[in-house]
């Protein structure tokens, strides 16, 4: 099993078969940005997929503008993604050729490929697929390109899965610590988490059970940082009850510790502040950069930036009398 992206290498042929459509836009983006980051060509077959990995690159400041200008990043639109499985394999291999080729041309560094293949599901049922991924696995070898294959178990069978899995050499499997399909969290550290989707009454008590657990092993490592830090960068709403649930756990902690919320969404924050985030003593709320009218602005108790003044907010920030947060693919459509 690989645990992370960054443990692939050219000549790797690795599939990953996400619990969520978080995780999916999660690994994802994180083999889009190692490959950016590497100054390699990255091709992403588009399924319908690919505004929320773009959103998720948004999470996590990857720039992905000037990747998009230059052609480093190439989206492959969902009709062309759909019509290259109904193409020979002969000349779909010469087309991939080409195109390994031309990013050669350009100077990049390396040449990687991503994207959930499920039209293939649609073509003849098992041999026509894995006749596919065989040949690409022997692109991947003789070219010396990256190639990550994702599966949705929403659009597979479990026989369809493992038939793939023993086509790939390697797997990408990416601890987490929760994930019901709505809310998936990952542990960052001993004392930190990445919460990416929403928290409502149905997932309430695992961000609890979280709290509880980080804040006792914090407290029984003399190491241990004395902040639990929450990254809310993709978590794009939250209840108010379940708003109400973080602010009194942190008036929960002991003066020693406290809970900090980073990277938090302009709507998520406004839930938050109507919860009393801006009176509980050991929490702090830091907006993520970019949005809103101070960037990366930290909201201590009282309710005001550091420096004065009161909180900015954005224009497309959710109105008081509302719980939705901004922007980002709407999760509940999805469900």
């Amino acid at each position: 099993m690989t645990r992370s992206t960054h443990d692939v290498s050219p000549g790797d042929h690795v599939c990953a078969v996400p619990l969520s459509e978080e995780q999916l836009w999660e690994v994802s983006a994180d083999f889009v940005a190692d490959g950016l980051d590497r100054n390699e060509q990255v091709l992403y077959f588009d399924d319908g997929t690919a505004e929320g990995v773009l959103g998720r690159l948004a999470d996590d400041h990857v720039a992905v503008e000037g990747p998009l200008g230059t052609g480093q990043l190439a989206i492959v639109p969902a009709e062309t993604t759909r019509a290259i499985f109904h193409t020979p394999l002969p000349e779909a291999r010469e087309m991939m050729l080409a195109r390994i080729d031309e990013s050669a041309a350009a100077g990049w560094a390396g040449f990687r490929m991503t994207g959930q293949m499920s039209y293939g599901v649609d073509r003849q049922w098992p041999t026509t697929f894995v006749e596919y991924d065989s040949g690409l696995d022997g692109l991947v070898r003789d070219r010396g390109i990256t190639a990550l294959c994702l599966y949705d178990r929403r659009r597979y069978s479990d026989e369809q899965i493992e038939r793939m899995r023993d086509v790939h050499r390697k797997e990408l499997s990416v601890p987490t610590a929760y994930d019901d399909g709505l809310l998936r969290v990952v542990r960052t550290g001993l004392t930190s988490a990445r919460l990416a989707g929403e928290v409502d009454h149905s997932n309430r008590p695992a961000i609890a059970r979280l709290l509880e657990s980080t804040l006792d092993d914090a407290l029984r490592s003399h190491s241990a940082p004395t902040e639990i830090e929450l990254n809310l960068a993709s978590l794009r709403f939250i209840d108010v009850a379940s708003a109400v649930s973080l602010v009194h756990a942190a008036e929960g902690f002991p003066d020693t510790h406290r809970l900090v919320l980073t990277d938090v969404r302009p709507g998520v924050v406004r839930v938050l502040d109507r919860c009393g985030a801006p009176f509980a003593a050991q929490l702090t709320v830091r907006e993520a950069p970019g949005r809103s009218g101070v960037p990366g602005a930290i909201r201590p108790a009282g309710g005001r930036h550091r420096g004065g003044g009161t909180a900015g907010v954005d224009a497309d920030e959710t109105p008081p009398d509302e719980t939705l947060p901004d922007d980002g693919p709407a999760l509940r459509e999805a469900r």
